[in-house]
């Protein structure tokens, strides 16, 4: 074993999201391979003891402990998954323990439930490798007597989830029935109880599982057949103990992680907040500093999320780029709107206007699909599925038919923002920057075409702004599923700079978010380096080089 390797290098990928859970694996597969605790001569070998529990269960069988049934094949060489020390034994799961699946009684006779009597156990109420003390619902004693027809499983019963979720494991901390998703295991011999606790859920989530409709699930017999490597007794004592030591290091390791990401994570809010709510003096330092700390701060591709937020934030608040005296105010008649002005946190700069998208742009739905009235020739065209945030995809294109006039209507041109009108993405904004001159929209989009006054990717900056704000969603109708009706869009009121400061707060925008293209790819490729030299440095510390075999 070549573990070595992994902890030499394990500062390289302590902050990989799955390093911990990865680690936690690894500790067990060294377990079950024999390779986390020396084997010692003077251990009774794993055969021995299996005699033992063999005649353990032929006792309980004749006092009516557990049902008389037939013990299963042993585990043919060819069929052991790998290989183990010559002092251990691989035996099949029922061959070592009695298990039986619960029930849930008819939700219909609400005398069944919640009577306080009798905790059941559900697997929502099981947190994995724990105790567990509390349940969500209990069962009444009426349904002890008719259901169940037993006592409930008394507490440190080890409980283990075989459909849908597979390998939860928990350990009773009040006595409890459980419903027929679970199973409580009883060894035929209790001092095995610590060992399979441990191992048995990786051995579980590898049996012969049946498809079902909301996920996998194991049956009887494939539960039965689990393969499980047993080391002798005394030895499984030592690899609890080790096991639960490596455990708690693992969560000291975690602990520590997550005070790292929380540091991070107030670091960058605290710089971005000093974005957010600028002082102008300071600002162009304050964003230099920013853009240079993010790539310490940050260790995983979605906290650049973040920024770009914040980018934009800033942008159609008058804070990304400097005002020049000399831009000429927008001709547009301006309201007022104080309530938005508290909703964006900042007041528009001197030389901006609040406007309404009907006084700036010439807005529509598109057409709508009715096989029976559309008539003329056919033409490709986008509906909300193609449009997402600053982005249009040109897949999976329907056509419509549409007479000339209909066409010259609803044909797109370079420059038309589109707006989703409802469903899951409502509100999602892009400009359309050409491409096939024959392509047209139907009614699941808006259309905003800009007049002179009004830059295209500024008003999809707005919208982005305003949907993350919250603020669009105040123009949304509609119970259950909300709508953004054309008139509703048309009365939409939004801060216009005068045009050449809108094209400066684009090209600022654009400048940024490469930066933030950059770092995003930075870091996603060394979080795709940090996975590859998990896999690496586990499989070489499980797999030992021919020399160490050699040795």
């Amino acid at each position: 074993m070549n573990a070595d390797g992994l902890l030499v290098h394990y500062d390289r990928i302590a902050d990989a999201p799955e390093a911990i859970n990865r680690l936690r694996r690894f500790i067990l597969d060294l377990a079950v391979r024999g390779k986390l605790v020396p084997q010692e001569a003077g251990d009774e070998p794993a055969s021995e003891l299996l005699t033992r529990i063999a005649k353990e269960k032929l006792l309980l069988a004749k006092a009516g402990g557990i049902r008389d049934k037939p013990a299963l094949s042993p585990v043919a060489e060819a069929d052991q998954p790998f290989q183990v020390p010559t002092s251990w034994e691989w035996v099949r799961f029922a061959n070592i323990a009695d298990f039986s699946a619960g029930r849930t009684p008819s939700r219909n006779d609400a005398t069944f439930w919640n009577s306080g009597d009798h905790a059941w156990v559900s697997i929502a109420d099981m947190v994995d490798g724990r105790v567990l003390d509390a349940t969500k619902e209990t069962v009444s004693s009426k349904a002890r007597d008719k259901v169940f027809g037993s006592d409930p499983e008394p507490a440190g019963t080890m409980l283990m989830s075989f459909k849908l979720t597979i390998g939860k494991i928990a350990r009773l901390g009040v006595p409890a029935f459980h419903n027929e998703a679970i199973i409580s295991i009883r060894p035929h011999l209790p001092d095995l109880d610590g060992y399979l606790f441990k191992v048995l859920p990786q051995f579980a989530r590898q049996g012969d599982t049946k498809g079902a409709i909301k996920g996998s699930t194991l049956n009887r017999d494939s539960l039965s057949n689990i393969l499980l490597p047993i080391p002798p007794l005394a030895e499984q004592h030592r690899i609890v103990a080790k096991v639960d030591e490596l455990m708690g290091l693992c969560d000291r390791l975690e602990a520590a992680r997550s005070e790292r990401e929380g540091t991070r994570d107030q670091l960058t809010t605290a710089s971005l907040a000093r974005l957010n709510a600028p002082d102008v003096e300071t600002f162009q330092a304050d964003a230099r500093f920013a853009l240079d700390a993010l790539p310490a701060l940050s260790t995983r591709p979605d906290q650049i999320k973040t920024l770009r937020q914040s980018i934009l934030h800033l942008a159609v608040r008058g804070r990304l780029v400097t005002q020049d005296p000399n831009d000429k105010p927008s001709a547009v008649r301006a309201i007022d709107a104080p309530e938005l002005a508290g909703r964006l946190d900042a007041e528009i700069p001197l030389g901006w206007r609040w406007v309404r998208v009907e006084d700036v742009a010439d807005s529509r739905l598109g057409k709508m699909l009715d096989k029976a009235k559309n008539k003329g020739r056919p033409y490709p065209y986008l509906r909300n599925t193609n449009v997402h945030w600053f982005d249009i995809r040109l897949n999976d294109l329907k056509s419509i038919a549409l007479v000339d006039a209909e066409f010259d209507e609803y044909r797109l041109q370079e420059g038309d923002v589109l707006i989703c009108e409802g469903g899951h993405g409502i509100g999602r904004t892009a400009v359309w920057r050409g491409g096939p001159d024959n392509l047209v929209f139907q009614k699941a989009l808006h259309r905003v075409r800009p007049g002179p006054h009004l830059d295209p990717d500024f008003f999809a900056q707005c919208c982005f702004v305003y949907f993350d704000a919250g603020i669009m969603q105040t123009y949304f109708t509609g119970v259950g599923i909300p709508h953004f009706t054309g008139r509703a869009l048309s009365k939409l009121v939004f801060p216009l700079p005068p045009l050449t400061e809108q094209r400066r707060i684009v090209a600022k925008v654009d400048e940024l978010m490469v930066v933030c293209d950059r770092l995003e790819a930075t870091l996603t490729a060394a979080a795709a380096t940090r996975s590859r030299l998990i896999e690496t440095l586990i499989n070489s510390a499980l797999d030992p080089s021919p020399l160490e075999e050699a040795a």
